[in-house]
């Protein structure tokens, strides 16, 4: 090996030292391989923390939501995957380049920037908003695994859920755990097998997704809502930020002077490509969800999903009797995938907001507050379980909640991000900060609508 780079091997540190070490093996095994699946696996390795927050976003309660839609209104409502796509991606490498370019999470630099009011007010929101999410997908977790193994005890199964969660979040690093976390988001993928295989007529199907079209009745709006909720999430905007921060420290930069180095083209383009393909993704699934659920249980007039069971039988014409297998399998995956980000979102701000250590890269001992705010979090979740609440119902309740809160946290997102003295030349483009705008402006009118119409 080449003496200067020995030296440059010796001096680095520890962090970085162990990251070249892994990417060095990685890279010398799949350099070894045939030139398609290379590229394949060294594209799959690059995507970060994009690919594992759009997956994240269609955890069960966006997929109860997704599959409500489609069985209550067939392809009604299938405009909203393409329409809410860009909206949810520029909000989210909004939250990228802030994390990028400040070397902090979205909490600490709404501390920095605006009054404690809205700073307190804005993780509040999002704590009761993820603790409430928590525990309807811990229910559905629990009520997936029934569908097969019917005679275990449903509250047995919230608290095994619980604590094998609080296992992967305190006890694997950060890279193992992003690593699985990534390999998990191809489970989703048996939504887009099933629609292909039912007799669909596509061009129909083409006119629905390009022509929006509403009724404008209570039950309507309010699936609207949660679609908004469920696909441009608060806890996103602050695990997306965080993980981003998270990335700088894994490659050795581990102050927040280090992290402020002037952010490259090259890493912007990387964030970029990455947020897009994982909120592409994310709205993928969420068009097949509706698709398939069109094409079988609003065809079986099955127009409301009360069940696990019902909500499974969207799957049988892909895997016949095996569906409720297959259904319990995603459930579970995305379930495993979503409530560690919702907990790591919730201690993320609050940390952030009191100033505490924060970061999954470290140990128990060394940031007990952060890990205690996600053991809380993951607790008051399972605790909401036992208070009577539809498990169902619960899934398609937090995502209206999500949709009502998420206009109040997008305005700090925006202003921060089209600030010029804060992100200097890495500032929104115009357009950018018009399509923030706009997002705020069609969930704030979302919000609205859903409250009015509850009220009369």
């Amino acid at each position: 090996m080449n003496k200067k780079i020995i030296e440059k091997i010796v001096a680095a540190p520890a962090v970085t030292l162990h990251k070249t070490i892994v990417i060095s093996e990685g890279a010398a095994k799949v350099a070894s391989e045939n030139p398609p699946l290379r590229e394949v696996k060294t594209f799959w390795r690059e995507m970060g923390p994009g690919l594992t927050t759009g997956a994240a976003d269609d955890d069960p309660s966006g997929v109860a939501t997704y599959s409500q839609t489609g069985a209550k209104f067939g392809l009604g409502l299938i405009w909203l995957a393409p329409f809410t796509f860009p909206l949810m991606a520029v909000v989210q490498e909004m939250c990228a380049r802030i994390g990028l370019v400040t070397g902090r999470g979205l909490a600490s630099n709404i501390r920095r920037y605006f009054s404690p009011r809205i700073l307190f007010l804005t993780t509040t929101l999002l704590f009761v908003a993820n603790v409430f999410n928590i525990g309807a997908d811990l229910g559905a977790m629990a009520s997936a695994t029934r569908l097969v193994l019917p005679g275990l005890n449903f509250a047995a199964l919230i608290f095994f859920f619980t604590f094998f969660s609080l296992f992967l979040q305190i006890f694997l690093s950060y890279q193992t755990y992003a690593k699985y976390l990534k390999w998990l988001t191809l489970i989703l993928a048996a939504y887009i097998l099933a629609a292909l295989g039912l007799n669909l007529d596509w061009l129909d199907i083409l006119k629905h997704a390009a022509w929006p079209h509403i009724a404008f009745n209570k039950e309507q709006i309010f699936l609207i809502t949660g679609i908004l909720g469920t696909t441009i999430s608060p806890y996103l905007f602050f695990w997306q930020t965080s993980q981003e921060v998270e990335e700088k420290i894994l490659a050795g930069q581990t102050t927040v002077k280090l992290r402020q180095k002037e952010t490259t083209q090259k890493e912007i383009k990387k964030m970029r490509t990455d947020v897009w393909l994982g909120m592409f993704y994310s709205n993928l699934i969420m068009f097949f969800i509706i698709l398939t659920c069109a094409g079988t249980l609003f065809q079986a007039h099955i127009t409301n999903i009360n069940t696990a069971a019902d909500a499974a039988a969207a799957l049988k014409p892909l895997a016949g009797p095996y569906a409720s297998l297959l259904f319990s399998i995603g459930i579970i995956g995305v379930g495993l995938l979503a409530v560690p980000v919702l907990a790591g979102a919730a201690s993320y701000a609050i940390a952030e907001t009191f100033g505490w250590r924060e970061g999954l890269f470290y140990k128990l001992k060394q940031a007990s507050a952060f890990y205690g705010v996600i053991i809380i979090a993951m607790f008051l979740g399972l605790l909401l379980n036992f208070v009577g609440l539809d498990p169902i119902k619960a899934l398609i309740y937090s995502a209206v909640l999500n949709g009502l809160i998420a206009p109040l946290v997008l305005v700090p997102i925006v202003l921060l991000s089209s600030n010029k003295n804060i992100m200097g030349q890495r500032s929104n483009h115009p357009l950018v900060t018009f399509v923030g705008w706009l997002t705020v402006g069609i969930m704030g009118l979302a919000g609205m609508a859903t409250i009015f119409s509850l009220i009369i």
